[in-house]
């Protein structure tokens, strides 16, 4: 039995596209609705209680589009807010980027010594060091924030030598910890992945939390038997709402997705602000 509802996907802005890339990637045929709260962007360093409060907003916008499932593509929220949008949505699956990310850091973590790259609200929360020692207590954790990473890929600065400077800066303390075992710990990272591994060196794996969430949605449609049939084109009837477009909107979009986005609709911050608890 097939289920061609979209899969509802929402972050601060727009690096959750890399969950969306990853998701057409593994299930082609698979629609998406994606929402980047681009006028609110960064949600980083916003208190907790706000985060909750934009992340429930971004929620109820998808599941008034009658999503089958929700994928919580930002860090930031999934560190901060899972519990309380569980809370308050039970009648589809929802999953977020922590999680995944820190199954696949476990397994991959020979010398039980893992890093944890993110925005500062993610490393604050300190949710994936708890997710990773959930797994395994004796696995020990460093987090380093980064918060120049995300307004780097905005700008388009990939392989920049101030990018490659900036990730030095922030990353060369990690090697030294002698962690065999990085979390990408932002969907904007992924787009930087080159530069980091040639910074960190072979030694140490990366593990790009977009790829194991969108793996993670494939397990679950798959064992409900609620994925969709083979006769849709999943990218070319997708949608993509955003609460702003901004000038280099299509530049980043496209960096991160890999491909022209398709249908792209505007929603008002009002129109957000109107979902409350």
């Amino acid at each position: 039995m097939n289920d061609n509802r979209p899969i509802g996907v929402f972050d601060s802005g727009l690096g959750g596209l890399t969950v969306a890339k990853e998701i057409f990637r593994l299930m082609p045929n698979e629609r998406i609705i994606y929402l980047g709260d681009t006028a609110r962007v960064p949600y980083g360093g916003k208190s907790e209680e706000t985060i909750r409060r934009f992340g429930l907003q971004d929620a109820k916008v998808l599941m008034d589009k009658d999503v089958k499932m929700l994928i919580v593509a930002c860090n930031t929220v999934s560190s901060v807010a899972m519990d309380y949008l569980q809370t308050h949505i039970k009648d589809i699956p929802v999953i977020g980027v922590v999680l995944p990310g820190a199954r696949a850091a476990v397994l991959r973590s020979a010398e039980k010594r893992v890093g944890v790259i993110g925005t500062a609200a993610t490393v604050r929360s300190g949710s994936y060091a708890r997710a990773i020692n959930n797994i395994d207590p004796g696995i020990k954790v460093y987090c380093k924030p980064c918060p120049l990473f995300v307004p780097l890929v905005e700008e388009g600065l990939i392989e920049n030598e101030i990018t490659q400077m900036v990730v030095r800066h922030y990353l060369y303390e990690m090697v030294d910890l002698g962690i065999d075992c990085m979390i990408l710990g932002c969907t904007h990272y992924p787009i930087l992945m080159e530069v980091i591994q040639s910074t960190v060196g072979n030694r140490i794996q990366l593990v790009d939390s977009a790829l194991w969430t969108a793996k993670e949605a494939q397990n679950i449609l798959q064992a409900m038997k609620m994925t969709t049939g083979d006769d849709v084109n999943g990218l070319q009837s997708s949608k993509f709402l955003v609460s702003d477009i901004t000038p280099n909107f299509e530049t980043v979009a496209e960096t991160l997705l890999g491909v022209h986005l398709p249908g792209i609709e505007k929603v008002s911050v009002e129109e957000l602000e109107e979902k409350q608890p």
